[in-house]
């Protein structure tokens, strides 16, 4: 099996890096293709990678298709590989906003793809959401699955409005717990800690808060009770947060983004 991946950005080189430690592919059966120079040189210094400018050289040989380019590319991309492909291979585009039936349309194949990941893939603690068209059958489908794994983990989803959901929730994710956290960095700074152990405090803290999560059966309000005494520091800053609404602004973030994915999908 040989995988092609469109697009050397960081999650395209993300998904090659993990495909690579993958049991399902042989050394050198990831193929990169890119179109800067510069990257181009980058990726020939990788050795488990053959590097490509040209898609004519290596679209043909790929059993799987990577598409990792940004959305304004797409329909460009699409045209130019769409007499280069053929029925059987299988198309997997990590593009926000593209929707199945347009990449089914702009390329002529069938067996389709779509998927969501976010930021921690590039340290295999990702997640990605995705999708298949109806062609795609179940054998292809869990191939699919593994080669997603290698970044960290995969979920399925039954329709591709939960991908768009799942960009307001974990695609775009990371930067929302990144904005509590450079908030809760500025206010240790404002109370007289070092850059340094303002940063440390607050990275520790998400750390332990999460693992305690993970480690745990409990949800969330479970381990804010647990935390919160009546009448103590904690409760003082969850009663602010509660007065503030920011449990709703979060959520009317998070569908900020997930509304966001809807309109770019309704360009393509």
């Amino acid at each position: 099996m040989k995988v092609l991946v469109i697009g050397a950005g960081n999650m395209g080189l993300t998904y090659a890096e993990g495909m690579s430690k993958s049991k399902l592919l042989k050394k050198k059966n990831i193929m990169v293709l890119d179109k800067s120079v510069e990257k181009l040189e980058e990726l020939e210094q990788i050795s488990h990678f053959d590097a490509f400018k040209e898609l004519a050289d290596c679209v043909p040989q790929a059993d799987i298709i990577f598409i990792a380019v940004k959305p304004y590319h797409a329909e460009s991309v699409f045209k130019a590989i769409k007499s280069l492909v053929q029925p059987q291979q299988l198309l997997v585009s990590i593009m926000a906003g593209v929707s199945i039936a347009s990449i089914k349309e702009l390329t002529g194949l069938n067996k389709v793809v779509r998927a969501m990941p976010n930021l921690p893939a590039q340290i295999g603690k990702g997640l990605t959401s995705y999708v298949t068209s109806e062609e795609v059958s179940n054998i292809e489908m869990l191939t699919i699955e593994s080669l997603l794994d290698t970044t960290g983990k995969s979920i399925r989803v039954t329709n591709e409005n939960f991908i768009d959901a799942s960009t307001g929730i974990s695609g775009s994710g990371p930067a929302y717990v990144f904005y509590f956290m450079q908030s809760m960095m500025e206010a240790a700074l404002q109370m007289g800690f070092s850059k340094n152990d303002s940063t440390v405090l607050v990275s520790q803290t998400f750390t332990g808060a999460v693992e305690l999560f993970n480690q745990s059966n409990l949800s969330p309000n479970s381990w804010m009770e647990k935390v919160a005494s009546k009448g103590g520091t904690t409760r003082a800053a969850l009663d602010s947060m509660q007065d503030n609404n920011v449990g709703e602004l979060i959520k009317e973030a998070a569908f900020a983004a997930f509304n966001r994915a809807v309109e770019l999908g309704k360009e393509y």
